[in-house]
């Protein structure tokens, strides 16, 4: 059976690689493994003892405590290691979802939240985060009416890719709630905590035993090439369940991952404080950006995590959809925005990424092309 296509990292193969302004990269600034090494106290040469054997298929007994003390009530053996953070995606849903389920999922998401559900049980109903005053909002009502007897499991992300949308206290347990009510899972990506403005937001894994938590090494710690990534699960009948999907996809972690990771972590709040000073240095030029070019977006300002989701004024511009402008940037003048219709929402909004350095650049040059055509971009001539 087919899945559907993956729209988000389709439009990065065609882009990513290629231009030389990114302005929708999740990440954030990377470094590399011998200034990684270096600021954890070890070496190159320590990494070079790392033998390329079989590991364990649950991970690394060592790494997944260290993976445990980030979290209040967890133990290592509720931890799973991932060969790809994406990977955790599919062994949880996998080990959960059956045909006739249905799931209730937060939108606009990361593409493989929403399809990896809809492969496997047909039925994905989506909560729509509304865009607010000046900020995104969470609407309970909604959903309600959308959890039905088939339901299964709910699918959150927070901090939220795309929006950086996050839930107060009150109202992350009134979800908690809700779905411990209705006798729910709730699969919940936080592959962006850490990079809250102040205390970090608790973890669904800390406050509710039918959850299913992804963490992992990319966003807040700036590590994607690492593929680092972890799942949290408590409960010991849908953990196995899961590490023998894992055995029909990866086996077992590679060695050398999870010894930089292990590394990375004994300096996480070092590399998180590192990609936070980033966003706020970026945010700040967002404020000048969209201050200056307010009657061709609508700017909604994150609360937490390095992205934002930017409507636009598609008649100013002079383009039909987001997904149509896009395309324009990145072919015409090597500015990549990611369309926000690859994340299952309306073809009139942008994913930017805030978390790298050569972000005031890029968008020096987005403002530029802006500005050339006296606010206006032209129409495409594809």
């Amino acid at each position: 059976m087919k899945i559907e296509p993956f729209l988000t990292e389709q439009f990065f193969a065609d882009y990513e690689f290629s231009s030389p302004h990114l302005l929708a990269s999740s990440d954030c600034e990377t470094l590399s493994i011998a200034t990684l090494l270096k600021m954890a106290g070890s070496s190159l040469e320590e990494l070079g003892q790392v033998t390329l054997g079989y590991t364990e298929s649950q991970g690394n007994l060592m790494l997944r405590s260290r993976i445990a003390e980030m979290y209040s009530g967890i133990e290592p053996s509720d931890i799973v290691i991932l060969t790809s953070p994406v990977e955790g995606i599919y062994l949880g849903m996998q080990a959960l979802l059956e045909a006739g389920d249905e799931v209730v999922a937060l939108r606009p998401a990361y593409d493989a939240l929403n399809n990896v559900a809809r492969h496997l049980c047909r039925k994905v109903v989506p909560w729509k985060l509304s865009p607010g005053d000046g900020q995104w909002t969470l609407d309970f009502d909604q959903l309600d009416s959308l959890v039905g007897a088939r339901t299964k499991m709910i699918v959150v992300n927070f901090p939220h890719n795309p929006t950086g949308f996050v839930p107060s206290p009150a109202e992350f347990e009134q979800l908690i709630s809700f779905a411990r009510q209705h006798d729910l899972w709730l699969f919940c990506d936080e592959i962006y905590r850490g990079l809250e403005w102040d205390a970090a937001i608790a973890s669904a894994a800390e406050l509710y035993e039918k959850s299913i938590v992804l963490g992992g090494l990319s966003k807040t710690y700036g590590l994607p090439g690492l593929r680092a990534g972890w799942l949290v699960v408590r409960d010991a009948e849908i953990r196995a369940e899961l590490i023998n999907w894992k055995h029909y996809t990866t086996i077992c972690p590679a060695a050398p991952t999870e010894f930089l990771a292990e590394k990375a972590l004994s300096i996480r709040y070092e590399l998180a404080n590192r990609s936070k000073a980033i966003i706020q240095q970026n945010l700040s030029l967002c404020r000048e950006f969209f201050a200056r070019f307010g009657d061709l977006f609508t700017w909604r300002a994150p609360q937490a995590g390095s992205v934002a989701f930017v409507e636009l004024n598609l008649d100013q511009l002079g383009f039909e959809s987001a997904t149509e402008y896009c395309h324009h940037l990145a072919q015409d003048h090597g500015i990549v925005l990611l369309p926000g219709k690859c994340l299952g929402d309306d073809d009139r909004f942008v994913r930017m990424g805030l978390g790298r350095e050569a972000f005031g650049a890029s968008l020096a040059a987005y403002a530029a092309v802006i500005s050339a055509m006296g606010g206006r971009s032209p129409v495409s001539s594809g």
